[in-house]
């Protein structure tokens, strides 16, 4: 045999850790009763396939019961005191990670450069770039970044010029209340969280471009925030309005939502009112219908499309005029224009409902009910708009005291106050139709107001006096020849129609478009967040925009963060930097002390990774056109709506001005599942401290509950019970991985004792990509034996000292047609599977290949290099080893993905059926083109088959090639035989 051994380069390994972390042997325990115990085994992201389950049996997939990464190094130094000095690994992870992570950034192996050849197709890939917070990544993080990272990877390989940047969503709520509490600068906690993500990013083997590296707190990043603000401003994109905002009093502060809990504040528990203040509002309605619209062209998931669709709530209706009646019931020159999307329904509106917010309520309400109203108004103002339309909380409302007149009945009702109504929504106010909405219906029963029905189905069913009924159908009841208008016996939209026909030429009411999509708040009361480049001027408060040649406008320093009090920003304590001169007039000014919210900076971050050094120019116009529009761009779902809405917005007020060639940024949007925390199991107590049946805790009404650790827990069927008092049932149950329930696993330590490609590995096999799946530190083994089974196969088991031989075992030999048809069928399944970011199947398609190759007498290099090849975007540590070792002096990173060779795709065996006397016995596996003959003893040799077969008289054979095997036994010869 002629054996290839190639010397390492470019850097020699370091000498061998002695850790214990690196021995990973199976437990000795049976491999069926690791399979009963485990998690991963029962768990739904796990698919059960046969094709899966071979597999996941080969490589100890399903979990084995072991402990879970240590949390501390301390932990880790006491046990290595009771190891023997040496320890045999899987494979030397730690050396080799660590030097293919020093090689890639020594040689900016991932660096995309400035000028590519535009000739060559490009393929832009993104994750949605993370905010740095303090606590550092957990393992659900990487799951995006890895998928991201062999998409990239794939794609280079394939000859595509890659951008595949990351860089900080660095401004935020998190660093300035931290700079509160400690007086730190928040500048200095975000290099710092910035630096530890780096490492740990770094750490996992991503092929991020690090020169295109961007921060959104950098000034030379938000100059171009800015610029685009002031482009906003000058198309009338941004004004300023007064808008209700999370004020308390106690604080005398503004919070933002997530700082209010139940009505009041998160930090000192104090009330929190709603509070009208001016602020920056940016007119994204004014793009409501093309931000609509695009959604079609776009390859995103139906669900966000729906969801930003739904956001936007486009809806047709009717806007019509209620008169408001004095005290003697006569009209006013007071109107209440409400919108509704059922003007068909109008006869039955027996009651108008306007917001505790509504703009006219002070000027109608009456003197008698003034009290109640403004007492109501302040109760309604410390509730968010959440709470406000929940629709299973009670309805509550206050009687204005005043009527208004319907325009088509003719009938005075009666105007209510209630806070289920929005004054950023329609008009604020509503008329309200109870027998046909279910939340007038429950307001109406609630406080005795008349019901009035006025539609009846179409299948003539009798209605339900109970409930409203909100359907289409048939008018009733919806006649006044008095103003000239007759709807009875019309369909809904027949009805709708004529109604809006009538309001028209009567001059009640006109046909209306509306949206739920509300203009874009763009300002917050904080410190650290871009500044707003605007001026006034003080002796008119005229509002000045910053001349662009100025920007960026950078914050100035402050060594107090703290809020003024007196609902004033931070800022306003910078007094030098608040006070000065408009440049044009020369007349004193003050700066704007409101900053920019969170979602700016990340609107656009897209586009500057495509040229982040330009000093000139927002983004080169070459490069844009070449790079975009981004090809694929991972993120969770709950970006789905509001950030991918913003950007959307502003890239098309970009294209508008001609910045951008592109009418939407995001061809292809992937929202990755949640990695949720190892399952937890709870017993219940009673109050007497014996346990109790988790299914019949809930009739108990008191109990208490106690985490179970999971060896005390065994599998009963479909249920978890006590091991030692089955009768006792738990609930089992993952939770989101968060440091309040202490679930969080730090890829840190996952790495430390399995490497960095074992983690990789293990999320992108864990289940669908898109799917949440539950994180089972166990469950990493299973991978991790892969790769150490890779690993002796090409290099071999270490020496008798633990270390691992140079060069590699393959051999100069020509493949061997079985081999050959292995490799390209394992080719043609890792492509299809990551083009179809189905990565899970990818890896078992590898999994499948090493299984074959380990039976095979010699391993070509031929066949060893293309499968490193494959393995290369998600191991790439292992690949770049290997690669080496087999005798390449360059990155692994460049080469050409191997492509499947149609010819050793075609099958060369079939599966035949065998049929005795007619009825299937079983299957046996031929060369296609196979003779009858051959069939036949195949079958005879059969164990399943041959008890039928053995020494019994046949009678004649049917072969139908490709197709069956019949063989006939001849019985009367058979019981000749058994009668002498």
């Amino acid at each position: 045999m002629n054996i290839t051994h190639t010397k390492l380069q470019p850097f020699p390994l370091s000498p061998p850790l002695n850790h214990h972390a690196f021995l990973f042997s199976r437990k000795s325990f049976p491999l069926s009763r690791k399979l009963k115990h485990a998690h991963v085994k029962n768990s739904p992201s796990f698919t059960s396939s046969l094709y899966r389950k071979r597999t996941l049996l080969s490589y100890g997939c399903f979990g084995i019961s072991r402990s879970g990464i240590r949390s501390s190094i301390s932990e880790v130094v006491e046990e290595e005191k009771q190891k023997p000095a040496l320890v045999k690994r899987a494979y030397p992870f730690d050396e080799i990670e660590h030097k293919w992570q020093r090689y890639w950034e020594e040689n900016r192996t991932f660096r995309t450069p400035d000028d590519v050849d535009t000739s060559k197709p490009k393929y832009y890939v993104l994750d949605m770039f993370p905010y740095p917070s303090g606590a550092g990544l957990h393992v659900g993080h990487p799951l995006g970044y890895t998928a991201t990272d062999i998409l990239a990877r794939f794609k280079r390989m394939q000859g595509y010029n890659v951008l595949h940047p990351m860089g900080w969503d660095a401004f935020g709520l998190p660093a300035e209340q931290y700079a509160i509490e400690t007086g730190t600068h928040p500048k200095l906690t975000t290099l710092r969280n910035i630096n530890r993500f780096r490492s740990q990013l770094k750490s996992l083997g991503f092929s991020y471009d690090w020169d295109r590296e961007i921060s959104t707190t950098e000034p030379e990043y938000y100059k171009w925030t800015q610029w685009i603000f002031l482009q906003l401003l000058k198309r009338g994109l941004a004004y300023q309005a007064e808008v209700p905002v999370n004020w308390c009093p106690a604080l005398g502060t503004v919070l933002a939502n997530e700082e209010v809990v139940d009505g009041v504040s998160e930090r000192g528990g104090h009330p929190v009112i709603r509070k009208p203040m001016r602020q920056w509002m940016l007119k994204i309605t004014a793009y409501a219908d093309r931000l609509l619209e695009d959604l079609d062209e776009l390859d995103w998931p139906e669900s966000i499309k729906e969801m930003q669709r739904n956001w936007i709530g486009r809806s047709e209706g009717a806007e019509v005029e209620f008169c408001v009646l004095d005290s003697d019931g006569m009209e006013t020159d007071k109107k209440i224009t409400v919108y509704t999307t059922r003007p068909d329904t109008i006869f039955g509106a027996t009651y108008l409902v306007v917001a505790p917010e509504y703009t006219l309520l002070s000027s109608i309400v009456s003197t008698k009910q003034r009290e109640s109203v403004e007492e109501y108004q302040e109760i309604a103002s410390r509730k968010s708009d959440l709470e406000r339309t929940e629709l299973q909380k009670e309805k509550t409302g206050v009687f204005s005291g005043c009527y208004a007149k319907n325009p088509t009945s003719g009938e005075p009702i009666p105007i209510w106050v209630a806070d289920y109504v929005l004054g950023s929504y329609g008009t604020g106010a509503i008329m309200a139709v109870p027998a046909h909405d279910a939340r007038d219906h429950e307001f109406a029963s609630k406080f005795d107001i008349p019901i009035k029905w006025v539609v009846t189905p179409n299948n003539g069913s009798c209605i339900e006096s109970v409930k409203a009924y909100s359907g289409e159908g048939v008018i009733i009841n919806s006649s006044n020849m008095n103003v000239g208008l007759d709807i009875n016996g019309l369909s809904s939209k027949e009805a709708a129609f004529k109604v809006i026909e009538w309001a028209e030429k009567n001059g009640k009411g006109k046909k209306k478009v509306n949206y739920k999509l509300r203009d874009w708040l763009f300002a917050r009361q904080r410190y650290w967040g871009e500044p707003i480049p605007v001026i006034f001027l003080e002796d008119s408060g005229e509002g000045i925009p910053v001349l662009e040649t100025e920007l960026p406008l950078t914050l100035p320093e402050l060594d107090d963060f703290t809020p003024t009090g007196t609902g004033e920003p931070p800022l306003f304590k910078a007094d030098s930097w608040v006070k000065t001169i408009d440049p044009s007039s020369g007349k004193p000014a003050t700066r704007e002390t409101n900053t920019m919210p969170q979602w700016a900076g990340s609107c656009w971050y897209y586009l500057r990774f495509m040229d982040p050094k330009n000093s000139s120019d927002l983004v080169d116009k070459a490069k844009e056109k070449y790079w975009s529009p981004v090809d694929v761009y991972v993120g969770g779902a709950e970006h789905a709506v509001l950030h991918l809405l913003y950007s959307r917005f502003w890239h098309k007020v970009l294209y508008d001005i001609g910045v951008v060639s592109t009418k939407e940024p995001f061809k292809c949007v992937i929202n990755q599942g949640i990695i949720l925390g190892e399952v937890q199991y709870t017993a219940y107590k009673d109050t007497d401290g014996n346990y109790i049946s988790a299914d019949s805790a809930d009739e108990l009404g008191e109990y208490l509950p106690e985490i179970i650790p999971e060896e005390r827990v065994l599998k009963s069927g479909e249920h978890f019970v006590l091991k030692d008092n089955p009768n006792i049932r738990l609930t089992a149950r993952a939770h989101k991985m968060s440091k309040s329930r202490g679930n969080v696993v730090n890829p840190d330590d996952v790495v430390s004792e399995y490497g960095a490609d074992s983690l990789r590995l293990y999320e992108m096999f864990m289940g669908p990509f898109r799917d949440s799946k539950t994180w089972n530190t166990s469950g990493i083994e299973g991978v991790h034996r892969f790769l150490g089974r890779t690993w002796r196969l090409i290099v071999g088991s270490p020496l008798h000292h633990g270390a691992f031989r140079d060069g590699t075992l393959v051999t100069d030999e020509e493949p061997t047609m079985e081999q050959l048809r292995a490799l390209h069928k394992c080719i043609a399944k890792v492509t299809e599977e990551i083009e179809g970011t189905r990565f899970n199947t990818g890896i078992s398609a590898m999994m499948e290949f090493i299984n074959a190759a380990y039976k095979w007498d010699k391993h070509p290099k031929a066949i060893i290099e293309a499968f490193v090849l494959l393995l290369s975007p998600y191991a790439p540590h292992m690949a770049e080893e290997l690669w080496s070792r087999l005798g390449h002096p360059d990155s692994i990173a460049y080469e050409a993905f191997p492509k499947a060779d149609a010819v050793y795709l075609k099958e060369s065996t079939i599966v035949l059926p065998v049929q005795i006397n007619g009825k299937t016995r079983g299957t046996i596996e031929v060369e296609k083109g196979c003779s009858e003959e051959d069939a036949f003893t195949l079958a005879s040799q059969d164990e399943k088959l041959s008890k039928y077969l053995d020494g019994k008289p046949i009678k004649k054979r049917i072969y139908v090639p490709g197709k069956i095997l019949n063989v006939i036994l001849d019985r009367q010869s058979a019981k000749a035989g058994s009668v002498q």
